[in-house]
């Protein structure tokens, strides 16, 4: 994740990429929401990756809206979103396979129900009361039980011990632009729910063009998808909504030509040009999702301006006619789709071809990386090539190739997929008698000034740093103040605070259970408190005794209290703080994760010492880019609260 100032200076090494405006997406729920009765729950769609927008942010934002209620179109695309995180009920809304079974109950998804058969084995399959929705299909013709039949089916599953029917539900077919067949359907799902002899949870009908055209008063849950995404289904709605665009897709020009006359540009000559003209080149095509349907028809926006497409859309490559633009460079933003110009909102740029708005957004962006909005700030972004899985296959063998290649190709590194791989999961698999300690709540603060000349004491058997310190060699260094929180399971009555003048030396502390904290102090000075001091420890704000002593070529200084024994294997807050002095010549300042961690926030205050300040981070875990704040005098880089975070992730301060 990355704050707008670092997200504007990723985009500038990419060819393309779409922006997803979380912001706009609250909006367009906001107004659905004046069309719903008084307890009427939403559940947000977000099947085919959101529509192409990302399920996880969408679902995140989703919740902070109040929505509980998630649909999807398969087990594999539920699951995906349980391993993310996402706790809220969420519906399959397609015909479930056997196959998928164990999946739907190992991840408490919800199935719909359109055939006994499945149900069947559903039923057979759980050992507890799984709930279920039931499809009916009122003149949609595609799933569910067709409705004369429909009451005769819910009786058959209600006999099934293990199956709760939690909801009865049909889908629209043309809510958006056909009232009579809309009424006709709606008449049919309410006489079957007036013969039943039992009240289900959830009754659903209205998908998103449904919310706004068809009003009843037996549903209590509604399923909206592509107006949420600010996409309007027929233009009638523009009149009963104002919604805005949450997905812009953007490339930049790549090469700028002259064509004359009678010149053909693309393949096969289907554009011809009659006049001298000038065009761009941008770097993408219908690989990425740019349908080749808009050859010779589509429009793209420079500065403000529509230029059409000429010729053939190819894979990786579409010509733009630049001749209005006498002032277009390479590298200059083009937006292809999205924005506020009616041209190049998805129903307009599908109707050039007759083509789908759903199509179109699910394609859109196959290589290209995503990067969230929210109040005109890029508060997230998710990788290239999105392919996101859970892997059915359980050989032990197999499993453990699976995890390898899905860490190398999620981080992009085979040597950190490697490290990762065998420095830590290993320790789940092999090392089994060993528990596993994990922080939470991590914050790492770390404060840059300027030294003081009264810094350090001029005793007489001072070292000879200290003397050099009187003719200023000390300004060669930052005073710096750090301080780390977390929460964790105490192990001992007591810890470790190392601290060494070289990596190898500093090496060895890593490999100890009972050391909470290390540092790496300047070859130059001496292992001497005055150079690097425990100023504060404390256990649930017991301020604890420390013992220093200087071993091998190390401090280290042990802490401890008698009250910590009672504390010993439950869950505590950690908090040290110390003084010491980082060389100003270093130019970049290292902070590393050294165990498994929930929550991080690691923040570097450096005054008016420095202009600029970049935070590179190296994490791993579900989610690489953390989200990156700056301020005038410090740069804080943060992940969510309950996200994971693997060892040997961290960050790097460059000034």
């Amino acid at each position: 994740m990355s704050s707008c100032l670092c997200g504007k200076k990723n985009m500038q090494n990419d060819r393309s990429w779409t922006e997803i405006n979380l912001t706009n997406f609250e909006h367009n729920l906001n107004e659905l929401k004046k069309f719903l009765p008084a307890n009427t729950q939403i559940m947000q769609i977000v099947k085919a990756d959101a529509y192409g927008h990302g399920a996880f942010e969408i679902a995140k934002k989703s919740i902070r809206c109040g929505v509980k209620f998630f649909g999807v179109a398969n087990a594999d695309e539920g699951a995906i979103l349980r391993y993310q995180g996402i706790n809220e009920q969420i519906l399959i809304l397609s015909p479930s396979l056997i196959s998928e079974i164990d999946s739907i109950i190992e991840n408490n998804l919800i199935p719909t129900i359109s055939s006994i058969e499945f149900a069947e084995s559903l039923n057979k399959s759980a050992n507890q009361e799984i709930k279920i929705h039931i499809n009916i299909d009122t003149g949609m013709g595609r799933s569910g039980f067709y409705y004369s039949e429909a009451l005769e089916k819910i009786q058959q599953l209600r006999k099934m011990e293990n199956l709760q029917i939690e909801g009865i539900f049909s889908h629209f077919s043309a809510a958006e632009n056909d009232e009579e067949y809309t009424k006709f359907q709606t008449e049919r799902f309410q006489q079957i729910l007036d013969l039943l002899n039992f009240q289900p949870k959830y009754i659903h009908i209205a998908n998103s063009s449904g919310v706004i055209t068809s009003k009843n008063e037996f549903a209590n849950l509604v399923r909206i998808g592509l107006l949420s995404y600010g996409i309007y289904t027929d233009d009638y709605l523009k009149e009963k909504i104002k919604l805005k665009p949450v997905m812009t897709f953007k490339s930049r020009i790549s090469q700028i030509k002259f064509a004359e006359k009678d010149d053909a540009i693309g393949y096969n000559r289907t554009y011809i040009s009659n006049k001298k003209i000038k065009y761009a080149i941008l770097p993408i095509g219908y690989a990425d999702g740019y349908d080749f349907l808009l050859s010779n028809k589509g429009k793209v926006l420079i500065q403000n301006k529509l230029c059409n497409v000429i010729g053939k859309v190819s894979m990786d490559m579409i010509a733009i006619d630049i001749s209005d633009i006498p002032n277009a460079k390479i590298g200059e933003d083009v937006v292809l789709l999205g924005d506020d110009n009616d041209a190049i909102k998805a129903e307009n740029l599908t109707k050039l071809y007759q083509g789908s708005s759903y199509e179109i957004l699910c394609q859109i962006g196959r290589r290209a990386k995503r990067y969230y909005r929210e109040n005109n700030e890029i508060i997230s972004s998710s990788p290239l090539l999105r392919r996101e899985f859970v892997s059915r296959d359980y050989s032990d063998k197999k499993l453990s190739n699976i995890i390898e290649t899905a860490i190398e190709q999620r981080l992009q590194s085979k040597e950190i997929a490697d490290l990762i791989y065998k420095d830590i999961l290993k320790r789940f698999f092999i090392e089994k008698d060993r528990e596993i300690y994990y922080r939470k709540s991590f914050k790492h603060t770390i404060e840059f000034q300027n030294v003081k000349k009264s810094s350090v004491s001029t005793e007489d058997d001072e070292s000879p740093f200290i003397r050099e310190n009187k003719r200023g060699f000390l300004n060669n260094y930052f005073q710096t103040n750090t301080t780390l929180t977390f929460t964790k399971k105490l192990q001992n009555d007591y810890f470790y605070v190392a601290c060494a003048k070289n990596e190898k030396q500093l090496e060895k502390y890593f490999l100890r259970r009972d050391v909470e904290y290390r540092w790496l102090l300047d070859h130059n000075f001496d292992l001497d408190p005055q150079f690097f001091n425990v100023t504060s420890v404390k256990i649930n704000n017991i301020e604890l005794y420390n013992e220093m002593k200087i071993s091998d070529g190390c401090i280290e200084i042990k802490c401890y209290h008698p009250e910590l024994k009672g504390l010993v294997g439950k869950e505590v807050d950690f908090s040290i703080s110390t003084q010491t002095y980082y060389p100003k010549n270093s130019h970049q300042l290292g902070i590393y994760i050294t165990e498994i961690t929930q929550g991080v926030n690691i923040k570097f205050i450096f005054g008016n010492i420095f202009e600029e300040v970049e935070a590179i981070p190296i994490f791993s875990g579900r989610m690489k880019f953390p989200i990156i704040k700056q301020k005038e005098n410090s740069i804080i880089v943060s992940s969510q609260k309950k996200e994971w975070i693997f060892p040997n992730s961290g960050v790097v301060f460059v000034y």
